[in-house]
């Protein structure tokens, strides 16, 4: 049986097929000719060119395959033409399940995001039952994964047999990018961090987000949403296992994020129409913050036996990596 896995270069992606080779499943990753194909190197995997905006490509990649985890996004918290979230995470998404509909495909697993997922107003922990909508969503990253996560929805409910999970935020060895997480990692390893804000995140080890995805092909509730998480921190308690790890000093300085907002959005303007790259202080990431990113994992436990181990294990994993590969 053939497995296709979209996004397999990025962090996540790979991890997950990472997870399958061991289980000695035949993996076949959708990649763009120009991929970085670093995080796939040494794995047993073939490789069918394609985008997920070129919808004969899907279907030429789909062929033979009986399983397909869709984990391809367009991620970053800016980007000089926002259209290509929207193109490649909304559109992208539709081709895909269309093309798999057609192929008949026993099951899919659909990568979101626990940005997709709602917090409730009280600052409590967030569940897949929390209510929200896409006036809550901040930056078109956000946005664009919510909408295409109602998308996806839709074809549950039309019947497709489609399972979605939502990691929190992952982190742990091959974040080649990296990913904004992985990049606050580096930030601190460098001793960037002068000072921090009042807000919080749910961490886990990638590799877990990945035996999250497996056991979900395997036995997730059709159209049901997992939030694949382990264990809530505040900003300020992360620095501190960081600075254990690393021996860098964690910042003292706790600012407002009345004083960041106005750099952010001068850090954006400067993005857009001077450096035309990303900015120093991303203004969706500000924008977050104002939530802690708290949530209940326990319904992915409790169905679907994600694993718990301490975060700080994949944090060390991540400050080793990172420093074995000059990052840091």
């Amino acid at each position: 049986m053939t497995t296709l896995v979209t996004g397999a270069t990025g962090f996540v992606g790979a991890a997950v097929v990472r997870a399958l080779a061991a289980a000695n499943r035949d993996v076949r990753v959708l990649a763009r000719p120009d991929s970085d194909l670093r995080n796939l190197q040494g794995l047993p995997v073939s490789r069918a060119i394609g985008d997920l905006r070129d919808r004969s490509s899907l279907r030429q990649a789909l062929t033979g395959c009986r399983q397909v985890y869709h984990v391809a996004a367009h991620y970053a918290l800016w980007a000089k033409e926002p259209s290509v979230f929207y193109d490649i995470n909304v559109q992208g998404t539709v081709n895909l399940m269309e093309a798999a509909r057609e192929a008949g495909i026993e099951r899919m697993v659909y990568t979101s995001t626990i940005g997709a997922i709602g917090l409730p107003p009280d600052s409590g922990v967030g569940t897949e039952e929390t209510p929200v909508s896409l006036s809550q969503m901040a930056g078109d990253y956000k946005r664009s994964k919510y909408l295409a996560e109602q998308e996806v929805l839709k074809f549950a409910r039309a019947g497709f047999p489609v399972v979605i999970v939502n990691p929190s935020a992952p982190v742990g060895a091959g974040d080649v990018k990296p990913t904004p997480t992985g990049q606050m990692i580096v930030d601190f390893m460098k001793g960037r961090m002068f000072a921090y804000i009042e807000t919080g995140m749910n961490l886990i080890d990638v590799d877990d987000v990945a035996a999250g995805h497996l056991a979900a092909m395997e036995r997730g509730r059709i159209g049901e949403r997992y939030i694949l998480g382990n264990k809530n921190l505040t900003l300020k308690e992360i620095f501190a296992i960081l600075s254990r790890l690393t021996g860098v000093p964690m910042p003292r300085v706790k600012l407002p994020r009345g004083l960041i907002l106005p750099l952010a959005h001068l850090n954006r303007w400067l993005a857009d129409y001077v450096i035309h790259r990303p900015p120093r202080i991303p203004l969706e990431g500000v924008k977050m913050a104002r939530y802690t990113m708290h949530y209940d994992c326990s319904k992915a436990v409790r169905e679907l036996g994600l694993p718990q181990p301490p975060v700080e294990i994949a944090l060390e994993k991540a400050v080793r990596w990172f420093r074995d590969h000059g990052y840091a």
